[in-house]
């Protein structure tokens, strides 16, 4: 069984010019003629329920988990309700909310009453420092609930600086929240491996494989998942931005063990999302 922890979708009617806007803003900050060096699209499938649905099917993915973002607070009920929509036994969706809405509190407890596992946090475009006051107490809530906190970690290949979400700052997030109901993104940090070795790696945090074959070499990825210990490691592609087929590959070819594996690609989400007795 293959699990796939971090995937995005849209609603059919915005999908395709949210992709359109998001592909804008990776040319603006990369350059025009920005282009995956292993010749993939920048985004490879249409970003709805459908194209995820079809995608899995074509790579064998059995289950995706969605990670919604609420780029403003007024989005965070109507994200949150196409979210819950997206329950059947091949996917579901985290739930979202603005990290300084006033009424984040609230919103947490619904989200926990509804059956959400956990929400997504994307700190980068909701211009707020993982170690702020404001997410610090979100976490903080979450874990009072049994819910997981993702973040994007590091860079952002579509936003300038500041990083809002470095290695350093989530490293005192966990420290000031004990952690282990976070889990980072992009190994940790988008870009900023280095830093996470340094300031991540050991501590309580999970780290998911989204979106970094193209940018960090075979041999710090090992050395990442060998060292902070495979069964804090996740399997996520972040599909449309990279087949889950291809994001197998990288894995494959690290020289895992099959028990390291397993518990990347199946046993760690399983025993996250409560799939196991």
């Amino acid at each position: 069984m293959l699990i796939d922890f971090h995937t995005h979708i849209f609603p059919e009617k915005i999908a395709g010019r949210t992709i359109e806007a998001l592909i804008k803003g990776i040319k603006t900050v990369q350059g025009e003629d920005y282009e995956n060096r292993d010749g993939s699209p920048l985004a490879f499938r249409p970003a709805t329920l459908a194209g995820l649905l079809a995608s899995m099917e074509k790579s064998r993915v059995d289950m995706s988990v969605c990670l919604p973002i609420a780029t403003k607070p007024s989005q965070t009920e109507s994200i949150n309700r196409f979210a819950e929509t997206v329950r059947n036994e091949k996917t579901l969706s985290f739930g979202t909310l603005y990290p300084t809405d006033p009424d984040r509190d609230r919103i947490i407890d619904d989200l926990a009453a509804r059956g959400f596992r956990g929400i997504k946090l994307h700190p980068q475009f909701q211009q707020t420092f993982a170690d702020s006051p404001e997410i610090i107490s979100i976490v903080r809530r979450c874990a009072e609930l049994g819910l997981l906190v993702v973040f994007h970690a590091g860079m952002d290949i579509g936003l300038p600086p500041p990083v809002y979400a470095s290695p350093e700052r989530i490293r005192r997030l966990a420290d000031r929240t004990g952690g282990e109901n976070i889990i980072c993104a992009h190994l940790g940090g988008w870009q900023m491996w280095d830093e996470v070795e340094k300031r991540l790696v050991g501590t309580p945090v999970v780290l998911d494989t989204a979106f970094v074959r193209l940018f960090i070499s075979s041999e710090q990825a090992k050395r990442i998942i060998r060292t902070h210990g495979a069964r804090k490691i996740l399997f996520g592609s972040d599909s449309p931005w990279e087949d889950p087929a291809d994001t197998l590959k990288f894995l494959l070819s690290l020289g895992l063990t099959d028990e390291e594996l397993m518990l990347i690609t199946r046993k760690n989400a399983e025993k996250l999302l409560g799939l196991t007795v």
